[in-house]
C-alpha cells in the first residue's frame, strides 16, 4: 500500500507486546502459538521485534532466510516461512537488524505488505513486538485487531505496562486490551494486577476517551521452574513439560484468545 494507511484490522492478527523487555513476551508469544496449534489451528509467529530479535533463539533456529532477504528482494516472503516445533510457521527476522529499529517509509510499507500476504493463509498470525512504545512497536501494533500485553507483577513492570495501555488508548482507539500476568506468585495474583491496571487507566485515560477502555484477562501463568528449564533449553514448555503449571495456564489462555 504506498499511500502509507495501515490495512483494516483482522481479530486473526495478534500483536503480543509489553511496557519492558524481560517479562516473557517472545516465550508466550511462542508458546500460545503451539497451544493454537495443538487445537487445530493454523499459526504464524512473525518475529517483528526487528531491531533485538530473538525468536529464532528461543526456539532453537538457525534460520538461513529472514525478513531481511525478503525486505531486499533476495529471497520470498514464501522461503522465508519456517516450520517451528510445536506444529506452527516462524517468520524470523534475525538479530541485530539495526537499519529496522527505526520505522522508516520503506520498512513500513514492507510490513504492510508481508502481514496482508500471509494473514489470509493462517488462522492467527502472532505479532512478537518489541517492547516500550517506539515507532517501530507502535506502528507493528496498528496492524493487529487484537493486543496482548504482557506483564509480570513487578511494579516497574506495571508501570511501564499502564504507559503502552495508555498510549495504544489514546493513539490507536483500543477500547479492549487482553492482559496476560506471567510470573505470578499465588492465585489471584493475576486478578490483583488487572484490578490495579484497570483503576489507573479509568482515573487517568478513561475521561478523556469517547468510550471507556477495558482490560480483559486472559490469563495468569505462575513463575514455575519448568519455564527457566525450558528457555535455558530453547525448548517449548508445550512440549517439553506440558502438565506442569505454567504449560497449562498457557493452554486455558490460547482457548479463550481462540474463542
Amino acid at each position: 500500500m504506498s499511500d502509507g494507511l495501515p490495512m483494516p484490522l483482522s481479530p486473526r492478527i495478534i500483536a503480543v507486546t509489553s511496557g519492558k523487555g524481560g517479562v516473557g513476551k517472545t516465550f508466550v508469544s511462542a508458546n500460545l502459538a503451539a497451544a493454537l496449534a495443538r487445537g487445530g489451528r493454523k499459526v504464524l509467529v512473525l518475529d517483528a521485534d526487528l531491531g533485538l530479535a530473538n525468536l529464532d533463539v528461543v526456539l532453537n533456529l538457525f534460520p538461513k532466510i529472514t525478513l531481511h532477504d525478503v525486505f531486499t528482494g533476495k529471497h520470498t516472503l514464501q522461503d522465508a516461512i519456517l516450520p517451528a516445533p510445536g506444529g506452527f510457521s516462524v517468520l524470523l527476522a534475525g538479530s541485530g537488524m539495526v537499519e529496522y529499529s527505526r520505522m522508516t517509509p520503506e520498512v513500513r510499507e514492507q510490513l504492510q505488505k508481508i502481514i496482508a500476504e500471509v494473514e489470509p493463509k493462517f488462522d492467527h498470525v502472532i505479532l512478537d513486538t518489541g517492547a516500550g512504545i517506539s515507532d517501530v512497536v507502535l506502528y507493528t501494533v496498528s496492524l493487529a485487531g487484537e493486543v496482548l500485553v504482557v506483564v509480570t507483577p513487578e511494579p516497574t513492570s506495571m508501570t511501564d505496562a499502564y504507559a503502552t495501555i495508555k498510549v495504544l488508548a489514546t493513539t490507536q482507539s483500543r477500547r479492549r486490551i487482553h492482559l496476560l500476568v506471567n510470573q505470578t506468585r499465588k492465585p489471584g495474583e493475576g486478578r490483583s494486577v488487572r484490578q490495579q491496571l484497570q483503576q489507573v487507566v479509568d482515573r487517568y485515560v478513561n475521561p478523556s476517551l469517547d468510550s471507556p477502555m477495558r482490560l480483559d484477562l486472559l490469563g495468569e501463568v505462575p513463575a514455575d521452574p519448568a519455564v527457566r528449564d525450558a528457555v535455558q533449553r530453547r525448548q517449548l514448555l508445550l512440549q517439553t513439560m506440558p502438565g506442569t503449571p505454567a504449560a497449562l495456564a498457557l493452554v486455558a489462555a490460547a482457548t479463550r484468545l481462540s474463542n
